[in-house]
């Protein structure tokens, strides 16, 4: 009886401490993958067009020196035991490793776009540097990234080619939620009629998309003056320049996307406050965000990966943050929109419908 609690408490123990091991050596996964990344693995082995073996990936590595073939193995087959490659044997028992899914979105000698740019943006030592300074931002107050660099992210990536990365990068993750919104939302866009806004559209890629897919919605792109200006012109969609937090033009419908989240809860209620005078009818109009909501009593499919973005969002933006359903009913009721839908889609963002009256 006293061996079998001793031994059961050695296995919790055992346990315990294995996932304290993960934790040391969780970084391991993510630079090993970078490392995959940087020598071009899912490209060669892509060009190749089938399955090859790690003499052969090592064969196309573009080096000074050869490339060290045992070292390169045992990092192909973390990989492959982590689903990044697949694995295979052929008859002499070497094996051959090929992509996946996952490793076809780092793919860059694609004429789609990638996640690579994003990936080697946000593992660069520059952006990794502010986690060390978590426990004092805790402390001391502040957003870890500033208080390492002294300027926002947006401020050092405009003077580092490898952070600015992330905006390349920031286009592949735009394609997938717009193709999920696309779907998600399509029966809704079709009942929609008269102008829709997109706020902080950019170059006008998402209005551009609905307004193709759904002409019957006149389109229009708002972001800032300098942004617009540089926008090429797209039908079905006028682009206009100006400050959010300042005005927002009068439409029937209002889409924000990946925005609020940005932005601490004063400057959200600043900013719905705006886009409800600019809703021309409040008994049919509505306003649509696209954004990430929190679960706190359940797990989901992607619960882990949002939990981490909002820690993302704390540590290298600073005010921003990702928010809970208590959290966003919250804000939209202090900013005068009552009323909301939430509709899943399939995305770790989901569409919320928000109505003035």
């Amino acid at each position: 009886m006293h061996t079998n609690i001793a031994e059961d408490d050695a296995q919790i123990i055992h346990n315990a401490e294995t996932q304290i091991l993960n934790h040391c050596f969780a970084f391991v996964d993510t630079l090993v993958l970078r490392s995959a990344v940087e020598l071009h693995i899912p490209d060669i082995i892509h060009s190749h067009g089938h399955p090859m073996t790690v003499s052969e990936i090592a064969s196309k590595i573009v080096s000074a020196t050869p490339p060290n073939i045992p070292s390169l193995a045992r990092i192909m087959r973390v990989l492959a035991s982590k689903d990044i490659f697949t694995i295979n044997y052929n008859h002499e028992k070497e094996a051959l490793y090929g992509l996946t899914i996952t490793s076809k979105s780092l793919l860059n000698d694609s004429n789609n776009l990638s996640f690579a740019p994003m990936f080697l943006s946000l593992t660069h030592p520059t952006a990794m540097a502010p986690w060390h300074t978590l426990s004092h931002s805790i402390k001391e107050g502040g957003t870890p990234f500033e208080r390492v660099y002294g300027e926002t992210f947006w401020e050092k990536s405009s003077k580092e080619s490898e952070l600015n990365k992330f905006n390349s990068g920031m286009a592949y993750v735009t394609k997938n939620m717009m193709n999920a919104l696309l779907k998600g939302y399509k029966d809704e866009f079709s009942k929609l009629g008269g102008t829709l806004v997109d706020v902080a559209g950019g170059f006008g890629d998402v209005v551009a998309e609905i307004v193709k897919a759904h002409p019957n919605i006149e389109g229009i792109n708002f972001d800032l003056p300098h942004v617009v200006a540089a926008a090429p012109p797209v039908p079905g969609v006028t682009h206009v320049g100006g400050d959010m937090f300042s005005h927002i033009p009068q439409a029937d419908t209002i889409l924000l996307k990946s925005v609020l989240h940005n932005w601490g809860d004063e400057d959200c209620i600043k900013i719905l406050k705006n886009i409800k005078k600019a809703i021309i009818s409040k008994k049919r109009g509505k306003v649509i965000l696209v954004e990430i909501i929190l679960q706190t009593n359940r797990k989901e499919r992607f619960e882990d990966a949002k939990m981490i973005l909002d820690l993302f969002m704390m540590t290298i933006f600073g005010g921003g943050k990702e928010r809970t359903e208590k959290e966003w009913k919250k804000l939209l009721i202090d900013a005068g929109f009552p009323q909301y839908n939430i509709i899943q889609i399939h995305s770790t963002v989901s569409i919320i419908e928000a109505f003035p009256e």
